[in-house]
């Protein structure tokens, strides 16, 4: 049997559909596209370029837009796994799910739903059906639009309101929206159905395949996937409604520099959207302010229809890594104020028609085929690959978490982090912005293989998507491709180049990298990045129990890299698995004393890398513990963290913590946390 995908289903059965950008087998890209843009053309002759994603700003308050969440408990209705297609055959989403006459779960959003239940909805392969009510004000049908947005569903959907189509979206992780005003009832309940589904196959980011299996209880379809973390589903992150004049501001682009003068520079530019009647609306001006943590007006101007310009800011406070400076993560706040002539006959002053906020860091970032720079200071990254992943919440966004987090990873020392696999909460990037944590954006491409134009649709979209989304974020320092990609098989080559070609096109100031499992002369990616990124696991997949066998391996590894492509190199992965609790003298794999010992030498290859200056980084994998498929070769998921899925830390953490504030300190001379070091005697002193 041959399984489908939702949104080949939405065709099949005439669901209407908005304007998106679709691959040849009519899979949804993303409906909020700008059409006018061209892009070159690549190697792959009948390869889709995607369009530009316009809009999607992140929804907040102002004085001329109002924000609502619909984050709470929905009710969720599970399709047959055998016929998943039913819904929209019997026309679910006219009328409330319980019509069906089948059971509705409760089930909170934002949350995967797999761990919420006691019964195989954890496993399931298919769809199912979110529902909730809501009212809307009647003050929101004048002069109003109103717009949903999901930050995230997971792997794609289809989205009702009131019985009538209002969007699709694959390619989980990232968000969509849609003006639903003609779709809104403002003088009674309304009423929001989606239909998600978590199927994976070859076309899609992340890929998968669906086969079935014969059961005890008859076939069943079953999800398979190479990558090595669960593949929860459902809406993942919050939802929200929102309003906007019917003129407003929908999208905005910012770039920042800084001299050695200290002088700061914004570039900006605005996109304008109106419905039809605000189309009719004529700016008068456009007042740009941008305010300091004081509120303060550090720099203003007044544009008369001109939607671009620049900001100079005398003695600026740029935007620093965390212990890099003593003040990092600064933000200024950018303002936008877009006025309209009045209406009052007895003033002149012209009528705000939109304002709208944007979080602003001010830094240069620069990069050579040695290093990487920031406000002209080479980096040297520290940190760890991680996933969102929690207990219950499987991927759901959680913001108590989000907040521990952060504070382990600055307890710890780490100064940046990969979004491995795939793109983070909207919300974990402004606390990346804020603390100074700096990112390394990886799209959702993770073990790519099979290579064809229709997955390279598929890919180049994920990244133009992330790129849109995350362009005006200081923390990020680079962006991703790909995650151990099949990069030496045939047909990797064309693929890659074509890949790095276009997102190279809409970068956006960032270099390029990639965590490669490949070997420097196989791999067909690595020489089109601007920075070489590989994974490693020396002492644990190969030569298991011996850490003997690390430090030669590594720098060698290190070194033909860098000869083979002439980049700069960051190891993005190193580590293993670490039973919580399970002890060993002398170590052994799998316990705590094996965890620090593997650690503690690759520490030592790491010191020889850094006086060769082109190596820049060091990522551990993991953060914490994650959730994967079920495997004899995991025991409840990957336990490759410095932290359990609890958040508590394990005994490397404590190595890994005086590893990171030492390089710290000597890099750029931070002051050390007091709790740092620990009393051993009068005699023996424990310190950096």
């Amino acid at each position: 049997m041959r399984w489908l995908w939702i949104p080949v289903t939405c065709l099949l059965f005439g669901i209407p559909q908005p304007k998106v950008s679709a691959t040849k087998d009519g899979l949804p890209l993303n409906p909020n596209l700008d059409e006018s843009t061209e892009y070159p053309l690549f190697e792959y002759e009948d390869v889709k370029i995607p369009a530009p994603t316009r809009g999607l700003l992140y929804p907040r308050d102002s004085e001329t837009r109002e924000v609502r969440s619909l984050d709470g408990m929905w009710g969720l209705m599970k399709s047959s796994p055998e016929d998943p297609l039913e819904g929209i055959r019997e026309k679910w989403f006219l009328n409330t799910l319980r019509q069906t006459g089948r059971e509705i779960i409760a089930m909170p959003v934002p949350a995967s739903y797999n761990d919420i239940t006691t019964d195989d909805l954890r496993d399931h392969v298919g769809t199912v059906w979110y529902e909730r009510t809501f009212f809307v004000p009647r003050s929101w049908r004048v002069n109003q639009r109103t717009w949903l947005r999901f930050s995230s569903v997971h792997y794609s959907a289809v989205v009702w309101v009131n019985g009538q189509n209002a969007t699709s979206h694959s390619i989980g992780h990232l968000p969509f929206e849609a003006e639903i005003s003609r779709l809104l009832n403002f003088n009674g309940e309304n009423r929001i159905t989606v239909m998600c589904d978590n199927r994976l196959g070859n076309r899609t980011i992340p890929q998968g395949s669906v086969y079935e299996a014969t059961t005890d209880y008859g076939p069943v379809p079953v999800q398979g996937y190479t990558f090595d973390f669960f593949n929860y589903a459902g809406i993942h992150r919050s939802v929200h409604l929102y309003t906007t004049p019917l003129l407003h501001i929908s999208d905005i682009e910012i770039t920042t520099k800084l001299t050695t003068e200290g002088l700061g520079r914004i570039d900006y530019l605005l996109w304008l959207d109106g419905s039809q009647e605000g189309l009719r609306i004529q700016p008068t001006h456009l007042l740009v302010q941008l305010r300091d943590r004081d509120g303060e007006v550090a720099a203003q101007q007044i544009n008369k229809a001109v939607y671009h310009g620049s900001l100079l800011v005398p003695n600026a406070k740029p935007w620093w890594p965390y212990l890099m400076h003593p003040d990092p993560g600064y933000l200024y706040a950018l303002q936008f104020e877009l006025f309209v002539a009045s209406n009052e006959e007895e003033t002149d002053a012209d009528a705000l028609q939109d304002a709208y906020r944007l979080p602003v860091g001010i830094r240069s970032l620069s990069w050579s085929n040695d290093s990487l720079l920031i406000n002209g200071k080479p980096l040297y990254l520290r940190g760890f690959g991680r996933h969102e992943d929690s207990d219950i919440r499987g991927k759901g966004l959680d913001n108590a978490l989000l907040a521990r987090d952060f504070s382990l990873l600055k307890w710890i020392g780490a100064n940046a982090y990969r979004t491995s696999h795939y793109p983070y909460s909207e919300e974990s990037m402004q606390f990346a912005d804020q603390h100074g944590i700096m990112i390394v954006d990886e799209c959702p491409a993770v073990n790519i293989d099979i290579f064809e134009p229709q997955l390279l649709e598929q890919h180049m979209s994920s990244l133009e998507q992330l790129i849109h989304r995350d362009r005006n974020h200081p923390s990020v320092v680079a962006w991703s491709v790909a995650n151990e990609p099949r990069s030496t098989k045939q047909g990797a080559l064309k693929y890659f180049e074509s890949l790095v070609n276009f997102t190279r096109s809409i970068a956006h100031g960032r270099p390029l990298t990639a965590a490669i499992n490949a070997s420097p002369t196989t791999c067909h990616l690595a020489q089109f990045l601007d920075i070489v990124g590989f994974n490693r696991y020396n002492s644990w997949y190969q030569n298991s129990g011996r850490t003997d066998m690390i430090v030669n391996l590594l720098t060698n590894e290190a070194q033909s890299w860098r000869d083979k492509f002439g980049k700069p190199v960051i190891q993005f992965e190193y580590g293993g698995d670490t039973m919580e609790g399970m002890h060993s003298l002398p170590a052994f794999i799998w316990s705590e004393e094996y965890q620090v010992e593997l650690f503690s030498r690759h520490f030592k290859a790491f010191d020889e890398l850094r006086e060769r200056k082109w190596f820049i980084g060091e990522f551990v994998w993991n953060f914490a513990d994650f959730r994967t498929a079920q495997t004899i070769t995991r025991v409840g998921g990957n336990k490759k963290g410095v932290f359990t899925r609890n958040r508590q830390p394990k005994e490397v953490a404590f190595l890994l913590r005086w590893r990171y504030f030492a390089l710290a300190k000597e890099l750029d001379q931070c002051t050390l946390p007091q709790d740092l070091t620990v009393y051993i005697s009068k005699h023996v002193h424990n310190e950096l």
